[in-house]
């Protein structure tokens, strides 16, 4: 492996990795940036260094040519797109870099404003890019050079986050000469597609390792039923903050409601505990993400929102609290440790309708995981505990109306569609509020109308008694 400056990088970018102690390129690093540089247009599958991977070519290509709006990343999360306009403004700042962070949760008036200034270069998650050019034509990206799509499986694959639509909108106004670059550290049978129906030979360049995991990561299980798994996170978590207590820990679960009940469960336990999930808002997770960074908190409970692209280099460990339903989420997870040659640890606590997603992940790494030992009475002296205190902390929780499949998955769409959770509330109470005036409206005037037909039914019955008592005094 030799140095940047065999890649073709020019010295000033090459002085810039070294302030920042990156001095060898990783694999991924050594194998894209010429082809990069040399003007190619493909993708890559690779989790590790991907990120410096594109950053350094555009740097070193708007090096020659400065101008705005000179290159676009689109990524599925907020997160990872402030991740990677971060390592843009820092190896960037010889040249006084202009970026523009585009994504829901921010006020558009203000990103509108900094995209008609022209940054040299745009990370935006595909949903409020594509709300921006609908609603407004004070930018211009038809000088464009490169288009980098990162964590590009989850942008091209059609599910409930199906970012197609949006995808489309942006592509338009795109101009078709460019340099089109997909980074991603799984290949999903699109990107394979891709590679086999693209018209001009692509770069295309996948690692060389057999297994989707690295070796410096230790991978154990647990076999748990059910009812004990969080009586072995909470004896787990006990002996490695006894044994190494600089050690920071990050615990995966499947839902937002799970991921506020360990986080409050862990509290209770005295352990220095903060959550990370798409239920909270943009501020809240950065501030938490920080202070996890930070080392304030050494245990991180998380959905997969953390799962891809955010790199903290200093996590020992990783638990996964669920199995992960597919091979791919669980690679995204354990990916969190163990990186930069670091060594580290990953747990799955596997129960008995765990076991057939144990081998597929088996088969995907080509990795047989080893069973974690832990002495089961040692975890059953803390079983009723536990289960008190998760229970407590579940009724604490649903007294503050956390509805959380309704939420997600509306904020997820607004997100999606980017829009303001925040704002569509809002507007949401107002509208709500006007259709309550009406409905009373309503309601007062059906409520005079009944008077008035009660009110003409007694003078009917009046008239009609008066026409019978009449007709009798005649009589």
């Amino acid at each position: 492996m030799g140095d940047f400056s065999s890649l073709g990088l020019s010295d000033w970018l090459v002085k810039q990795c070294k302030q920042l102690g990156i001095n060898k390129p990783t694999p991924v690093q050594e194998n894209c940036m010429p082809a990069i540089l040399q003007g190619k247009t493909g993708g890559s599958g690779l989790p590790r260094g991907k990120t410096a991977a594109f950053v350094l070519p555009v740097l070193q290509k708007l090096s020659e040519d400065p101008y705005g709006i000179f290159c676009l990343v689109l990524t599925p999360t907020r997160s990872l797109a402030y991740q990677i306009a971060e390592q843009f403004r820092v190896l960037g700042k010889p040249l006084g870099l202009k970026e523009c962070i585009i994504v829901g949760g921010m006020d558009m008036v203000t990103q509108a404003l900094e995209l008609s200034n022209q940054p040299h270069v745009v990370v935006a998650t595909p949903g409020r890019l594509a709300d921006h050019i609908r609603s407004s034509n004070t930018f211009s990206m038809k000088r464009i050079q490169f288009l980098i799509l990162d964590e590009a499986d989850r942008l091209l694959e059609q599910g409930c986050t199906d970012f197609t639509k949006d995808l489309e909108v942006i592509l338009e106004i795109l101009p078709a000469k460019r340099q089109t670059m997909l980074f991603s550290a799984t290949l999903t049978d699109t990107l394979q597609e891709l590679k086999s129906i693209a018209m001009n030979e692509p770069f295309f360049w996948e690692s060389k390792s057999e297994t989707r995991t690295v070796e410096e990561l230790d991978q154990r299980y647990i076999l748990t039923p059910e009812k004990v798994k969080d009586a072995y996170l909470v004896h787990l978590i006990q002996t490695f903050t006894d044994e190494h207590d600089d050690w920071s820990i990050i615990i995966f679960t499947n839902t937002c409601k799970s991921c506020q009940i360990l986080t409050m469960m862990l509290r209770e336990f005295n352990f220095p505990t903060i959550s990370l999930h798409s239920m909270m808002k943009q501020k809240q997770r950065f501030a938490n993400l920080a202070k996890f960074k930070a080392s304030v908190y050494k245990i991180l409970i998380a959905t997969d929102v953390a799962a891809r692209g955010l790199d903290i280099p200093t996590v020992q460990v990783v638990i996964n609290h669920n199995t992960p339903g597919l091979p791919k989420i669980y690679i995204h997870r354990v990916g969190r440790t163990a990186r930069a040659g670091r060594n580290g640890v990953s747990i799955t606590l596997v129960t008995q309708y765990d076991i057939h997603l144990i081998h597929s992940i088996e088969e995907q790494i080509q990795t047989k995981l080893k069973e974690y030992p832990v002495e089961e009475k040692e975890v059953l002296k803390i079983l009723t505990q536990v289960n008190v205190t998760r229970r407590e902390c579940e009724i604490k929780l649903e007294s503050t109306d956390f509805d959380e499949k309704k939420e997600i998955n509306k904020r997820k769409q607004l997100i999606l569609e980017g829009k303001d959770p925040e704002l569509e509330a809002k507007r949401k109470a107002e509208l709500e509020k006007i259709r309550s005036q009406k409905k009373k409206f309503k309601q007062k005037i059906q409520e005079s109308i009944q008077k008035q037909k009660q009110l003409k039914k007694k003078l009917m019955k009046r008239r009609q008694t008066k026409k019978k008592e009449a007709a009798q005094a005649t009589a």
